[in-house]
């Protein structure tokens, strides 16, 4: 993946189109939500009892962190924590394209967990792309807007062992707001298509280590205006006191279509955050700093991500 993310890759519909899919998405959001929460409630005391499952891999919690912290914690760096979360995260590519601009794209990314049956947990996660794209050619101007939807579905054990792991679809839905923003890792325009792929995540925590990986894979389209690219996404976290911790969680990609030597981008970084409160309301905080030491033709040199995520643990 050229951009280190999937989003950039919008298939455009018709504007009226888009804005009634934003304002559908958005309506069924705060339901949604209220679901996942009764159902949460519901199932409160049988979570509590399973310390080992999907939504509790932090350290047990001390004096100074109670069980509602300790979930907090886990929500923020756990892909598959039965915990709703909005991360907002920011993502800024520099030495994009032919002239080397600037990238910006904005993920909302709603995690709302439901408890499927006692053993079951299905963990779904809408990505949501708001992108600045800058000049490209001599004829393109700088583009902005929103890129192609993707919600996510992974299907995760209540009770895992030592490796968490989940998995399941995802899709890519049409919603780009201009066709410049239809484009592939490589910046070539491939058209308005459907996509879908497969996701997978699995991790584990030792001490004050977490670490893991989430991969996916996407297909759209036939022929030579096609799409087939993996995300390869390691993360490691080493934990200190006081919510704060070290983090590294570069995106890598390859485009399958690419000739060899133009198919991998491997980022290298890493960055600091941390876990708070802002009254009662929980919140995680982080920044990262990345160079690409292998990029594709138009790639990024080097990115700057900072997120902020609203954290919503059981009580």
């Amino acid at each position: 993946m050229g951009f280190h993310s999937i989003r950039t890759k919008a298939f455009a519909l018709p504007p009226k189109k888009m804005w009634i899919g934003i304002l559908i998405s958005f309506l069924a959001l705060p339901v949604l939500v209220r679901m996942s929460a009764q159902e949460q409630r519901k199932t409160e005391n049988a979570l509590d009892n399973a310390s080992d499952s999907a939504s509790v891999v932090v350290s047990k919690p001390t004096s100074s962190e109670d069980s509602a912290q300790a979930a907090a914690k886990n929500a923020a760096q756990n892909p598959v924590a039965s915990v709703i979360s909005i991360p907002i995260q920011s993502n800024t590519e520099y030495g994009v394209g032919p002239y080397r601009r600037a990238l910006n794209e904005t993920l909302i990314e709603p995690v709302i967990p439901f408890r499927l049956t006692e053993n079951w947990i299905l963990i779904t996660r809408t990505i949501i792309p708001v992108v600045v794209l800058p000049r490209l050619s001599p004829n393109s101007n700088v583009t902005y807007g929103l890129g192609n939807m993707e919600p996510q579905f992974y299907l995760s054990p209540a009770h895992p062992g030592k490796i968490i792991w989940g998995a399941g679809p995802e899709l890519y839905l049409p919603t780009a707001s201009d066709d410049s923003l239809s484009v592939n890792s490589s910046l070539v325009p491939i058209g308005r298509k459907w996509a879908g792929g497969v996701d997978a995540v699995a991790l584990t925590k030792h001490g004050h280590w977490l670490g893991g990986v989430l991969l996916n894979n996407e297909w759209a389209g036939l022929n030579h205006n096609h799409v087939n690219e993996m995300t390869l996404n390691p993360f490691l976290y080493y934990n200190f006191s006081h919510g704060w911790y070290l983090v590294s969680s570069e995106v890598m990609g390859a485009d399958w279509t690419a000739p060899r030597n133009q198919r991998w981008t491997v980022p290298a970084g890493g960055g600091f955050g941390r876990v708070f409160k802002v009254g009662k309301k929980a919140l995680n905080a982080r920044t990262q700093f990345w160079n690409d030491t292998q990029r594709q033709v138009g790639g990024p040199s080097w990115t700057m991500q900072t997120q902020l995520q609203l954290l919503y643990p059981r009580r």
